[in-house]
C-alpha cells in the first residue's frame, strides 16, 4: 500500500483516510462512509465532487461525466480520484440517512446453490455464501459478480433481504453474448464457487419517511424493488404503495403469485401488471400500454409521495417528468437505471445491465 492521506468532507463532517492505490470513492466504502455513485467507472457523474484544498490525480474518464470547463474550475470524480496529499471536498449530492451506513465493503466466497428460469429470458440466480457466511446490505443495493476464475466482474441488485443473510439472490435478464448472462443458460452449474462484492449503490427505502409511495419497474429491474418489498413485508410497513411494473407479453411477467401473497401482508400495497404489447393469446384483461402512462393515468396528485424507479433508461427517462409534473418533489425521485455494458463503454455495471445512476434524485 502506498502513503495515506486525510479526506475531510463539507459539509457534512466527515473525515476518512484514504491511500495513495485507492480511489478517494474506495476508500470511503473500506470505512462505511457511502457517497453518492453510480457506475463507478467515470461514467455517470453521480460521484461528482467539487476539490476546495489539496492535490489529486484521476484517472481517464468520460467528458459526458466531467467536461473539460467544470475540471478546470475544480470538479472531481470520486471514483477516479487519488488522494497525493490530505484532501478537503465538498460533496455536491448526499443522502444523510446513508452516508455512515457502517457497512463496509466485503469479499465474499460463495457458491452457485440454484438457477432457475423466471421467463424466457430472465433467470434467478442464488449463491450460498461460504466465506465469510454471511452478508450485510441495505434492501435496494447491488453487489458485484466476479465470473469464476476471472477478475471480470458484472453488478445486480440483490432481490432477498438481510433476513436471508447467509444467501445472495439476483434476478438476471439474458443478453445475447453477454460475458455473464450468458453463462445462466448452462455454462455456470450449481456447486460453481464463484466471488461476490457488497454492497454498492444508494438506492433504497428512506426509512424516516412516512410519505406515500409509487414504485415503476420493468424487465430485471424488479431485483431491488422486490427487495425493498421484502422489508417492507418483514418490518410491517404500513406505507400506502403502488408498484406499476411494465412487460411486453404476459410471457415477460414472473413473481405474480409472490406479489399477490405480498398484497395481502401489506394491507397498502398494490401490484398493477401492465403490458405494453399484449400477444392475441395472452387472454389479458389487466392494464396495457407503456407502464409510465398507466402510472399517470391511475395516479393522481402525487404531492408528498416518493418515487422508486428500476428498470431501463427509457421508462425512468420517461418516468421523472411525469413523476414530477403530477406533484413528486425531485428531491424525493429515486432510481436506478439498468443499462448493457456495451451502453457503458466498456465499464462492469449491473447485468450487462445494470444501473447508471443508482438511487440519484431525479
Amino acid at each position: 500500500m502506498g502513503k495515506k492521506h486525510k479526506v475531510y468532507f463539507d459539509p457534512v463532517d466527515i473525515e476518512i483516510e484514504v491511500d495513495e492505490e485507492e480511489t478517494v470513492l474506495d476508500a470511503a466504502f473500506r470505512q462505511g462512509v457511502i457517497l453518492m455513485h453510480g457506475c463507478r467507472q467515470g461514467q455517470c457523474s453521480a460521484c461528482k465532487a467539487f476539490l476546495l484544498d489539496g492535490d489529486l490525480e484521476m484517472d481517464p474518464f468520460s467528458t459526458f461525466a466531467l467536461n473539460e470547463a467544470e475540471e478546470e474550475e475544480g470538479f472531481v470524480l470520486l471514483c477516479k480520484s487519488y488522494a497525493y496529499s490530505d484532501l478537503e471536498v465538498e460533496l455536491i449530492a448526499y443522502h444523510e440517512d446513508m452516508l455512515e451506513t457502517g457497512i463496509p465493503i466485503q469479499m465474499i466466497h460463495a457458491e452457485v446453490e440454484e438457477i432457475e428460469e423466471l421467463t424466457h429470458d430472465i433467470r434467478k440466480l442464488v449463491l450460498n455464501l461460504v466465506d465469510p457466511p454471511e452478508m450485510n446490505f441495505t434492501p435496494g443495493q447491488y453487489a458485484e459478480l466476479y465470473i469464476p476464475g476471472s477478475e471480470t466482474h458484472r453488478a445486480y441488485s440483490m432481490a432477498n433481504t438481510t433476513t436471508t443473510s447467509q444467501r445472495a439472490e439476483f434476478i438476471i435478464k439474458i443478453y445475447p453474448g453477454g460475458r455473464f448472462s450468458g453463462m445462466l443458460d448452462g455454462e455456470l452449474k450449481v456447486g460453481d464457487k464463484m466471488r461476490v462484492k457488497v454492497p454498492f449503490g444508494v438506492f433504497s427505502l428512506r426509512e424516516k419517511s412516512d410519505g406515500d409511495i409509487v414504485m415503476v419497474g420493468g424487465g430485471s429491474g424488479m431485483a431491488p424493488i422486490f427487495s425493498i418489498l421484502r422489508h417492507m413485508v418483514e418490518t410491517g410497513n404500513e406505507r400506502k404503495a403502488t408498484y406499476y411494473y411494465g412487460a411486453r407479453t404476459k410471457k415477460d411477467l414472473f413473481y405474480l403469485d409472490e406479489l399477490k401473497e405480498m398484497e395481502e401482508k401489506l394491507p397498502n400495497f398494490k401490484f398493477v401488471p401492465a403490458l405494453s404489447e399484449p400477444e392475441d393469446g395472452d387472454e389479458w384483461d389487466g392494464e396495457t400500454g407503456m407502464v409510465t402512462d398507466v402510472m399517470q393515468r391511475l395516479e393522481g396528485d402525487l404531492t408528498g409521495t416518493e418515487a422508486y424507479l428500476a428498470g431501463p433508461p427509457p421508462m425512468v427517462d420517461a418516468a421523472v417528468p411525469i413523476l414530477e409534473m403530477m406533484g413528486v418533489d425531485k428531491e424525493h425521485v429515486f432510481f436506478d437505471k439498468f443499462t448493457t455494458t456495451g451502453e457503458m463503454e466498456g465499464s462492469e455495471k449491473k447485468e450487462e445491465s445494470g444501473p447508471t445512476f443508482p438511487g440519484m434524485p431525479g
